[in-house]
């Protein structure tokens, strides 16, 4: 082998792309220390995005303070990319489910406030093309939250703003954007989003996605409502319709709002990092092999994961690609129909899982190597 390019993405509460991709990197070389190895991190648009699209290219990092899903102050970094007035906006840095403690989540409070004060400070640097992940959030405020720091007004049946969360939604009575930044008009705005799921009904957010929030399933018919609710007073106020459309569900419905109050386009966000990273490029320069990987393999790595994603670009040039991951679940052979030839867990025995997000870096620097042996057998 000559060359291999490792576009891996983040594996959760663990290590990010990019040190998922170093240590994958240090088992190849422990057997093959001529190779040339290309780190290429990738994301889909969850946790992690910025950090991967900084790194590859040549960007930079800012730490801000916004408020938190729960209105407290929060931490949170957005960048700038190698183009400079290319910005990257995370909402889970501002508005992500682990900013809340398990036992204070609760999707009829938690806001996307802090998402727009992050597209504002963007807006503020003079950054005119926005990409914002929308994964991984506590919110199923539909963008509320958002649209408000952001000028728009949502506003009661007495001409006060609504609360923030759902429940704030319950009181909606209009919407006037007057106010809204008009530097909102002068950006292009695109969402990476990894699902298709509605705003509303069985798909919807609420249904779909409200109990990993902390949704009872008394409290799942009510978030529905209350989107419906917001749907139907956009479409009243905004002449939009998002009510249906595709990954307009995702992020508690912020898809919606990002459609409906900053003319934001939805995206797979696996193709949004392809284009950013150019990773069509770089395999077009040729690889012996690819190797990807994520926390866990299953079915739905096929539909908008990085792994899949990773797959077809590589595909086109006739590059094997396998995918190094922590486990495997449920479907996960569903890969092998989408150009992933082989996958392998990095874990070597059964251990605790606490072990395995401590250790991950050096249980994927020698899973790397045990794959590149077997490989090396293979090929003789």
């Amino acid at each position: 082998m000559k060359r291999i390019v490792i576009a891996p993405d983040s594996f959760k509460e663990s290590l990010d792309a990019p040190a998922v991709a170093a240590a994958i990197a240090e088992g190849i070389k422990r057997v093959f220390p001529e190779v040339e190895t290309v780190t290429v991190p990738m994301a889909d648009g969850g946790e992690g995005l910025t950090t991967t699209l900084v790194a590859a290219t040549g960007g930079r990092e800012i730490t801000t303070t916004v408020t938190g899903p729960l209105g407290q102050p929060v931490r949170a970094a957005w960048g700038i990319l190698g183009d400079g007035t290319t910005a990257v906006v995370e909402m889970a840095q501002a508005s992500g489910l682990p900013l809340v403690p398990r036992e204070k989540r609760n999707p009829l409070f938690t806001t996307t406030y802090g998402t727009g004060e992050l597209i504002r400070q963007a807006l503020d640097a003079g950054c005119r093309r926005l990409i914002v992940g929308i994964g991984g959030s506590a919110t199923n405020d539909g963008g509320a939250g958002m649209a408000q720091a952001l000028g728009a007004k949502l506003l009661d049946a007495k001409g006060q703003d609504i609360g923030p969360g759902a429940a704030g939604l319950e009181e909606l009575d209009r919407i006037d954007i007057q106010g809204l930044d008009p530097r909102v008009k002068e950006a292009e705005i695109l969402v990476a989003c990894d699902v298709d799921n509605p705003l509303c009904g069985p798909r919807g957010a609420p249904a779909v996605y409200g109990p990993q929030k902390g949704a009872t399933p008394e409290m799942v018919p009510r978030l529905d409502a209350a989107l419906a609710r917001l749907a139907g007073i956009i479409e009243r106020d905004l002449g939009k319709d998002v009510r249906e459309l595709p990954g307009a569900g995702a992020a508690g419905g912020l898809g919606a709002g990002l459609v409906a109050f900053l003319d934001a386009n939805l995206r797979r966000g696996i193709e949004l990092v392809i284009e950013a990273v150019d990773l069509d490029g770089i395999l077009a320069r040729g690889a012996d092999l690819v190797i990807t990987g994520e926390g866990e393999i299953n079915r739905q790595t096929a539909y908008g994961k990085v792994p899949a994603g990773v797959a077809r670009v590589a595909g086109k040039y006739g590059i094997p690609v396998v995918a190094l991951v922590g486990s495997i679940g449920e479907g996960a052979s569903t890969v092998y129909d989408h150009g992933i030839k082989g996958f392998m867990s990095i874990v070597p025995r059964p251990v605790p899982l606490a072990y395995c997000l401590e250790n991950a870096a050096s249980l994927l620097a020698d899973a790397a190597e045990r794959l590149v042996r077997l490989l090396t057998v293979m090929n003789k």
